[in-house]
């Protein structure tokens, strides 16, 4: 039976419930009949300029398609954008808002779009960028506050739609059309992950039945989609795979997707607000920079989230005290962790305020650290967390070594290695130890960031906190840890002061987040090696847009020192 792929699943859906909500902000509700006549009417201004599929032989990091780039906030048009650009059969491509002009250069020239959907506040931007690398794509301005003009050259997103047509397009879209999902490039530059979308759909966006196979019956999908009643809300950006998933998974089961009023950053109070508001069903998290916010929220307000279900957290780990704090003011909601990453979708999960291993997901495993063979449970090995189970990306646009290096064969079987450490335990569940980028090794020892980051944000005054390595003449590399602390925390000493190994010449005036106090909140829990020679304090955030680490920004502040 051949796979379903996202339009034409959407496109079943709205013929069977048309007029049931499909996407809702706080100024606009939007019909699947509607947002269905809106995207036919989009897939034809794309069509209408030449773009879509172009049938040639390929490599695995080759795509066949026109490109179109979605420059936007969160949003209808994100997700008209998306949708539009599989019914023309041109592949959609995530660009990160916050890019200044030399990063949007390097995107750009990467994916080579063939049309650009942008917000008019970023209309500068693509002027400029556009100029440089002297392309010629179709520009699409979408209107917002900013009163910036029409862009020359561009065509306004409504003016553009209004003047297309509802029908059809005649083209047939396939579940093997590519969907392109940059990666955010917090370890290197962003590369463009190719998701065949049926892949994407049965893998990352769960159109699976209850035993974990595939759904690749429309009459059974539609079916699904019409028994569905969850509302979604969306508070990540959609430029990111959280986002994305997020709302194309809810999607194909026929949720309507929320958004909140604020769309260029977290607002938690406006989160929960929405969340009471339109009775949501289900909410994406991103970790402890999600998380504690909303939290402090919930603690000082009343809120009525009954409704609320579930909480699905990736990206970036919730602090265990925080998660506690989190189900004792929603006992009711199930919060569930899941761990992957734009390559793998979702590998392993758990669920509740436990910080306990995790288990695999269908088609996950643990490679040795050679990487040749599966580990079995118990063997005491650290290896590399890998996902298969034949849903699994092409390779990266433009890159056949980097495809090569991460995209491998082991007993037969097609894997990704994204690049995070694990050991499988004896029960079959999985242990992570994070990113190998973000894995220092001081002095002969390997310490994972993200283990000493979670120690340090259950310390008290301490809000946020990222781990990087330094060269040292004694160590190699040492450890520095770089805090946001609370609101009212007192550091009892000078930001970025130092301490030497013993740890006892720095900052001694006392404060719950002075040097001293901080060394020794992490020797309850970690190894001398691992506690950090040096502690950076800064009051300024140190999170990407969508909740991941910045740790270019924590090693600037460290090189800064």
């Amino acid at each position: 039976m051949p796979e379903l792929d996202l339009a034409t699943l959407h496109e079943a859906i709205a013929a069977a419930i048309p007029d049931r909500e499909c996407v809702v902000t706080p100024d606009r509700r939007l019909t699947w009949r509607q947002v269905t006549e809106r995207s036919r009417r989009l897939a034809h201004v794309l069509h209408g300029h030449g773009l879509g599929r172009h049938e040639r032989a390929v490599e695995p990091w080759e795509s066949q398609h026109d490109h179109v780039a979605l420059y936007l906030h969160n949003g209808p048009e994100y997700l008209e954008g998306l949708l539009g650009a599989h019914k023309a059969r041109v592949a959609p491509f995530n660009v990160n808002y916050r890019y200044v002009d030399d990063e949007l250069a390097q995107l750009f020239a990467d994916a080579r779009p063939g049309a650009i959907v942008f917000h008019a506040c970023f209309a500068a931007a693509i002027e400029r960028v556009v100029r440089r690398l002297g392309i010629t794509p179709l520009l699409l301005q979408v209107a917002d506050s900013s009163g910036e003009r029409l862009l020359d050259g561009a065509l306004d997103y409504e003016a553009a739609l209004a003047a297309a047509s509802t029908e059809p397009l005649d083209v047939r879209p396939d579940a093997g059309d590519l969907h392109i999902l940059y990666t955010g490039g917090t370890t290197g530059l962003p590369k463009g992950v190719l998701w065949r979308i049926g892949d994407l759909m049965v893998g990352p966006l769960g159109l699976t039945r209850r035993d974990g196979t595939a759904i690749d019956d429309l009459t059974e999908a539609v079916a699904r989609a019409e028994r569905g009643a969850h509302r979604v809300l969306i508070g990540p950006p959609l430029m990111h795979g959280a986002g994305t998933w997020s709302a194309l998974g809810g999607w194909c089961g026929g949720a309507c997707v929320v958004f909140p009023e604020r769309v260029d950053g977290m607002d938690a109070a406006d989160l929960m607000a929405t969340a009471e508001r339109e009775r949501v069903t289900r909410m994406p998290m991103v970790g402890d920079a999600f998380a504690r916010p909303i939290v402090e929220v919930l603690e000082r307000g009343s809120y009525d989230l009954s409704t609320l279900r579930t909480m699905l957290n990736s990206a970036a780990a919730i602090s265990p005290d925080v998660k506690r704090r989190l189900m004792e003011r929603l006992p009711t909601t199930r919060i569930v962790d899941v761990l992957g990453s734009s390559e793998s979708g979702f590998a392993v999960t758990r669920s509740g305020s436990a910080d306990r291993p995790f288990a695999p997901a269908p088609g996950a495993a643990v490679l040795s650290a050679d990487r040749t063979r599966r580990l079995a449970p118990g063997e005491d090995e650290l290896g590399w967390l890998a996902k298969g189970g034949g849903r699994v990306p092409l390779g990266y646009l433009n890159d056949p070594d980097k495809t090569a290096s991460t995209f491998i064969t082991v007993d037969g079987e097609r894997l990704v290695v994204a690049g995070d450490r694990a050991r499988l335990l004896a029960d079959g569940t999985v242990e992570v130890h994070g990113r190998e980028a973000t894995t220092i090794n001081t002095g002969g020892e390997k310490v994972f960031a993200e283990e000493v980051e979670g120690v340090l944000r259950d310390l008290p005054g301490v809000a946020d906190a990222l781990v990087v390595g330094r060269p040292s003449e004694r160590w190699g590399t040492e450890i520095v840890a770089v805090l946001r602390l609370a609101p009212g925390a007192e550091a009892g000493g000078e930001a970025g002061s130092e301490a030497d190994e013993a740890g006892g010449e720095a900052d001694e005036a006392g404060g719950e987040t002075s040097d001293e106090r901080l060394r020794e909140g992490c020797a309850v829990h970690l190894a001398r090696y691992k506690i950090p020679k040096a502690f950076v304090r800064t009051g300024e955030g140190l999170r990407l847009p969508n909740g991941k680490a910045d740790y270019a920004a924590a090693r600037a502040l460290v090189d800064g020192l």
